[in-house]
């Protein structure tokens, strides 16, 4: 499985699976991601690429509700490039808890990251790269093998909230 995901500030774009992760991918400041740059830029330039390179030709593709994923044409494109794509009405519409990224990979980061003050941009982007270079794929492992079960807590609460059962 292959979990792309968007951070919402629009800093940077990660895949992770078993196989391996992607290099971080940084959107400009300034730049708008909405579905056609998320489509014909982080999609068909970056993401895909670089999951092909490291998976193959079969892989399962799941990403977040962000209005970019869910544009019409961005999920035409996925259901026609990706061999296997979890379709956002197979999917909760807010559902942290279901992506390993979300649910255990940033937070880790994020507590690496933040260990010291950043005086700006450039210092927390180098940071990122360093964290996320030095990230063990054992934890990248452990997050997508919790998924089964969060997502079967998932199916039980019928969608809702369900960390408690974890």
């Amino acid at each position: 499985m292959v979990n792309s995901k968007k951070k919402q500030n629009d800093l940077e774009s990660i895949t992770v699976s078993k196989l391996g992760v992607t290099d971080l991918i940084f959107v400009d400041p300034g730049i708008k991601v909405n579905g056609k740059y998320y489509r014909e830029v982080l999609l068909s330039q970056q993401l895909l690429p670089a999951i092909r390179e490291m998976s193959g030709d079969f892989f399962v593709f799941q990403q977040d509700s962000a209005p970019a994923h869910r544009a019409r044409a961005t999920l035409q494109l996925l259901q026609r490039d990706t061999p296997e794509f979890i379709a956002p009405d197979l999917w909760p519409p807010n559902s942290p808890d279901l992506n390993p990224v979300d649910y255990k990979i940033w937070g880790m980061m994020q507590q690496m990251v933040y260990q010291t003050r950043i005086r700006d941009i450039t210092e927390l982007k180098k940071r990122l790269i360093d964290v996320w270079r030095g990230l063990q794929q054992s934890v990248v492992d452990e997050a997508i093998d919790e998924w089964r079960k969060r997502l079967r807590a998932c199916v039980r609460v019928k969608g809702g909230h369900f960390e408690h059962l974890i």
